[in-house]
């Protein structure tokens, strides 16, 4: 049976593979990459598996982290309209009037609001006591009397409550305070 072990050269990018047959040893330098005399794969995929593994989940997108400025002006700017027209009933995700109906994964899906279209929709023309907040929001008894939100700022606010009840309501801290 043959044996073969390893150890990296000075430039890292060969390999010198001490071979065992029988009684006589043999030195072979080869390139990492490719198939030992066996048709084995070389020890490249043990050697950079892992800590390739661990960049890739840490740049994937199970991370719920912005992937660019521009995404992070977004969520700012999700923030800040959330700061305006919502915290004050939804604190933190929350609900001060309606407990049962947070901005949480959980009460979303019982309450059939865990999509952003549906998000979009009850913030647009409001549901129950939350009042719509749209432009053409009717009937006027059910939308809000301050201040209307256009439609590209509802649809970030929609954006904004999903990523955050995605991530469990995590701090949401705005630079504009």
């Amino acid at each position: 049976m043959q044996q073969l072990s390893y150890a990296m050269s000075n430039t890292g990018s060969s390999a010198y593979y001490l071979s065992t047959k029988g009684n006589v040893k043999t030195q072979q330098r080869q390139s990492i990459i490719g198939k030992n005399d066996d048709g084995k794969v070389k020890l490249l995929k043990s050697l950079l598996a892992p800590p390739l593994m661990a960049a890739f989940l840490t740049l994937s997108p199970i991370c719920s982290t912005p992937e660019s400025v521009a995404e992070t002006v977004e969520v700012q700017r999700g923030s800040t309209l959330f700061r305006r027209a919502c915290i004050g009933c939804h604190d933190a995700g929350g609900n001060i009037i309606q407990p049962g109906a947070t901005l949480f994964t959980k009460d979303l899906q019982r309450n059939g609001v865990d999509t952003e279209e549906e998000i979009y929709r009850i913030t647009y023309f409001g549901k129950g006591r939350m009042p719509g907040f749209g432009e053409n929001c009717t009937p006027k008894g059910q939308c809000t009397f301050g201040a209307r939100l256009q439609d590209t700022e509802i649809k970030l606010l929609a954006e904004f409550v999903k990523s955050q009840a995605d991530q469990g309501w995590p701090n949401i801290e705005s630079n504009e305070d």
